[in-house]
């Protein structure tokens, strides 16, 4: 999985926490621990897709054009990273006189395909208001090391 999806389920969470208000570029990028130029080509895919809106000038920056309660993880995963499970190569050649290495290519994008229909079916399941409260009764629960 790449990270762009962390990024922009990080962003996204960011900004339902923050209702009504505008975020730049900057200050999503030190919220979630990574350069803003990185950001903004997350927030680009998710401007795209219209789950956020933009405003250029002084006290611009990005703003939330989704419900949080209905937005799913697996909304995300498709508009960000959908196939990044099914690796670039798997070994095997179909030509080869070798059962194992002239099937391996078919079988392993088998089991990626699934493991990935798998992963969409789990963020299906988890809104980003969902990602948000959990975060939210992190702060409520002690840390055990205090």
């Amino acid at each position: 999985m790449n990270s762009e999806f962390t990024i922009a389920v990080h962003s996204l969470v960011y900004l339902a926490y923050l209702p009504d208000k505008m975020a730049s570029s900057d200050l999503i990028a030190e919220n979630v621990g990574t350069h803003s130029a990185r950001v903004r080509k997350v927030m680009s895919g998710l401007r795209k897709s219209g789950y956020v809106d933009t405003r250029e000038g002084s006290g611009g920056g990005y703003r939330l054009m989704i419900d949080p309660a209905v937005v799913t993880l697996a909304d995300v995963y498709r508009v960000m990273a959908q196939g990044s499970l099914i690796p670039s190569w798997c070994s095997g050649d179909p030509g080869m006189d070798c059962v194992v290495g002239s099937n391996m290519n078919k079988v392993m994008f088998s089991i990626f395909c699934t493991a990935e229909k798998k992963l969409e079916e789990h963020f299906g399941g988890i809104t980003i208001n969902d990602v948000l409260g959990q975060i939210q009764a992190c702060d409520k629960v002690p840390n055990a090391e205090q």
